[in-house]
């Protein structure tokens, strides 16, 4: 039994020192019922993670070739960057940087950056000055859904628009422009949203007020020079503006009757008005009657009114808020009768263009320190661009497309 008890231990210690000397055996990465030796050495690859392997040279032969894993190419950034995998945000973010003309230049290329170059958002505000002539394309842009247009002194032909809806825009400028009345009927009568617009210098019709009326949120109304419509259809526009606050009616082809629908039915809102150039039309029970509806007016251009004089000044001490005043060529009042506005503390600019001489200005200015007399000849009231202003902004917004010829 000893003799068996020592084999034993000789066999466990022999047997503990050659297995110390042995490498565990890894489990191959292949499925288990797949022979090593027959398995394709592309298999192996395929099944097995990729790992960096080490150089390894030839001996002998150093300089002669190296087997080496093959390093994994970068993609070059031209070839393997794809304009379709883009999402439809950036996309949309890289063409709001693009001109108009780039813009449009991009609707043909695909379907997709058609849809995408049309997109409302990159049609926030444009302007078309310097565009002669504007025909389909007026349409086309008005659908895309501006909300800022500007394009006065255009020739408009006939737009073509994509869809009989609503359109968008809340400001506008056609002052000017070569357009017949039927197209700017068939254009403001799917306007619903107007804020801003100016129509200055055009021929208009009943019509074209009553879709006017429609825009419950007008706040400013440029129709300098317009002509066509009936007192009854610029009553029904006044009594619909609830929320105007600047109106620019002047030297509009306007009876006694307009004018009096102007002032038994302006609204209370307005708080800046140019109504020049009625000569015998406005009368002193006209301005009594717009002092009482319009309490707080701060800009009033009453310029070319021969039948208002000096009596007009009691009446104009009741506004409170008024800071400018026109009296340009109202030939009723005398000059020396224009130091009373002293009496008028807030009062800043006042225009009163040949009513006195250039002699008699300093001796005026000395007597009213406070006012600036005669330094704006043209009125700025509901003007979409002021002739103070170089840049080409509408009301003071910008444009992002601009046209440029």
């Amino acid at each position: 039994y000893g003799g068996h008890q020592e084999h034993l231990q000789s066999f466990n210690l022999g047997s503990l020192l050659s297995m110390s000397h042995m490498k565990p055996r890894k489990r191959p990465p292949y499925d288990e019922g797949l022979d090593a030796e027959n398995t394709p050495h592309e298999l192996i690859q395929h099944w097995s993670p990729p790992r960096k392997q080490p150089r390894a040279c030839v001996k002998g032969k150093e300089n002669a070739f190296v087997i080496a894993r093959r390093p994994r190419k970068n993609r070059d950034a031209s070839a393997g960057l794809c304009w379709d995998s883009l999402p439809d945000e950036l996309l949309l973010g890289i063409f709001s940087c693009l001109s108009l003309q780039d813009l449009l230049r991009t609707t043909r290329v695909c379907k997709r950056w058609h849809r995408l170059a049309m997109d409302e958002s990159l049609w926030h505000s444009v302007d078309l000055v310097g565009k002669a002539q504007l025909d389909a394309e007026l349409g086309q842009v008005l659908s895309a859904g501006v909300l800022r247009l500007r394009c006065p002194h255009a020739c408009i032909g006939q737009p073509t628009f994509k869809n009989t809806g609503p359109l968008r825009v809340k400001h506008m400028d056609l002052s000017s422009c070569t357009i017949q009345t039927s197209v700017l009927e068939d254009i403001l009568s799917r306007c619903r949203q107007l804020q801003s617009l100016s129509l200055e210098g055009l021929m208009l019709s009943d019509s074209i007020l009553q879709s006017l009326a429609q825009n419950a949120e007008l706040v400013r109304l440029n129709l300098c020079g317009c002509a066509g419509f009936s007192p009854d259809s610029l009553t029904e526009l006044l009594q619909h503006s609830i929320l105007l606050e600047e109106l620019n009616v002047s030297w509009c082809d306007f009876s006694s009757q307009h004018v009096q629908a102007i002032s038994n039915n302006i609204p209370s809102s307005v708080t800046q008005l140019n109504i020049s150039g009625y000569r015998q039309n406005l009368t002193m029970e006209d301005v009594k009657k717009l002092v009482e509806r319009c309490p707080n007016l701060t800009n009033w251009d009453l310029s070319d009114s021969v039948l208002v004089t000096t009596d007009a000044f009691p009446l104009l001490q009741q506004l409170l808020s008024l800071r400018h005043l026109a009296l340009s060529r109202c030939y009723q009042i005398h000059p020396a009768a224009l130091i009373d506005f002293e009496k008028f503390p807030k009062l800043q600019t006042l225009e009163v263009f040949g009513l006195i001489q250039d002699s008699y200005l300093p001796i005026l200015s000395k007597g009213l320190p406070h006012i600036q007399i005669n330094t704006q000849p043209f009125s700025s009231i509901a003007r979409p661009t002021t002739a103070t202003r170089k840049d080409r902004t509408l009301w003071g917004m910008p444009c992002w497309l601009v046209y440029k010829p």
